[in-house]
């Protein structure tokens, strides 16, 4: 691995600095901040926001932002302690990672002038290598057994093959699927839309302790800050990007997962569902992704086909074999020439059959020795399994070509 990450030049402290101010000043994903930051750099737009003041018929010292949003930015920064909040992350051991970092996954960076500023993650994974092969599996929070019990399993089936399984850490299919991932002893990252060293929601305190001891806890804001509404539609672009595919479980139309998916399909990268009842309201939304351009899936072998590499095929699928299938076209004729009730002459069975009664005896002597057939004097009927089998099979008593 290269000592930066490729793209970026390395942060020196005054940048780091800037750049965990900076996540306490402006919002996640605000394209305008990040043109900003592309072309000042952080430490210049940090001064540009604390220090320049707008004169007439000067160059506005942040291009496009009015008055009443400088000054939220700056109070924002005058309460902003960044000193402080990096020796919170290191004393809950956390880290903050930069562009330009080791452990930058430079596939965020697909998401243009709408990359995070950094991230703040806890867990002793790293974050680079884990994102290079990690699927999300996202879905509703009000889920069915059906939708957790989908989640559990395909999180599970990732992890037994080395995927990294990214979720939000949210009631239903997000909670599901760590759990899943967690349970197999793999490796699982959940992306939040508060501070890292914030449990939310409560109810998965445990989890995301879990969560923190054997995979990796990310989000954009600075330690303590809490979730909003928006913040959580914008975490999903992170998780988007940041994923080599999302597999959506369990969605009504109007789902927060189906937002990750729209994402994901933008940058290039894989979407799927799984499907549930045509019944169902929350199968409603994964249907609709279906029907539009997303992959089905039921499995982790088949979520790996699709994102995996070249050879990781989902091995071939089909039915229990019976006994009959087995037989070559020859014999399998003769059989089927063979009435349900009663016995018939190999004459009439070459003749049903399509074929010479030689031919016919021969496959019937084999049939014989394989215990499909008996025979009864100069004729021949179905033995007695094989009667059972065919009636099994059908739903009902065969007619066969002289029932």
């Amino acid at each position: 691995m290269p000592d930066t990450a490729p793209g970026h030049p390395p942060p020196d402290d005054r940048d780091r600095i800037a750049r965990a101010l900076l996540t306490r000043v402006i919002e996640p994903g605000d394209p305008i901040a990040g043109q900003w930051l592309d072309r000042f750099g952080a430490a210049a737009l940090l001064d540009r926001i604390t220090t320049s003041t707008d004169s007439p018929g000067t160059e506005p010292s942040l291009p496009g932002a009015g008055p009443r949003r400088l000054a939220a930015y700056r109070a924002r920064a005058a309460a902003a302690d960044p000193h402080r909040d990096l020796d919170t992350i290191t004393a809950a051991g956390g880290r903050f990672i930069c562009p330009g970092d080791p452990e930058w996954p430079t596939q965020l960076d697909d998401l243009g002038p709408a990359r995070p500023i950094g991230l703040w993650t806890r867990g002793p994974a790293p974050l680079r290598t884990w994102a290079l092969r990690s699927v999300a599996l996202v879905g509703a929070r009000a889920c069915t057994p059906y939708g957790s019990h989908m989640a559990t399993t395909l999180a599970t089936g990732l992890a037994e093959r080395g995927w990294v399984v990214v979720s939000g850490a949210a009631y239903g299919i997000d909670g599901a699927a760590h759990r899943g991932a967690l349970a197999a002893g793999g490796a699982t990252a959940a992306v939040l839309a508060c501070g890292v060293d914030v449990c939310y929601p409560a109810g998965h305190t445990e989890l995301l302790h879990r969560i923190t001891r054997q995979g990796l806890v990310i989000g954009e804001l600075p330690p303590g800050d809490h979730p909003t509404p928006s913040r959580f539609v914008l975490r999903n672009r992170v998780i988007a990007a940041l994923t080599r595919g999302t597999v959506v479980i369990e969605a009504a139309y109007r789902s927060g997962s189906l937002v990750t998916a729209r994402r994901a399909r933008e940058l290039g990268r894989h979407i799927m569902g799984v499907p549930g009842p045509a019944t169902s309201a929350l199968s409603a939304g994964v249907h609709e992704l279906l029907r539009a351009e997303g992959n089905l899936v039921t499995d982790a072998d088949e979520v790996i086909e699709l994102i995996g590499g070249i050879g990781e095929l989902t091995p071939r699928r089909r039915g229990p074999v019976h006994p009959k299938d087995l037989l070559n076209p020859e014999s399998a004729r003769v059989l089927e020439a063979i009435p349900a009730r009663g016995a018939a002459r190999p004459a009439d069975l070459a003749t049903a059959a399509g074929t010479t009664t030689d031919e016919t005896l021969a496959r019937l002597y084999e049939l014989h020795a394989l215990g499909f057939v008996e025979r009864t004097g100069e004729s021949w009927t179905l033995a007695a399994r094989t009667h059972r089998e065919s009636h099994t099979r059908r739903g009902g008593p065969r007619s066969g070509a002289f029932g």
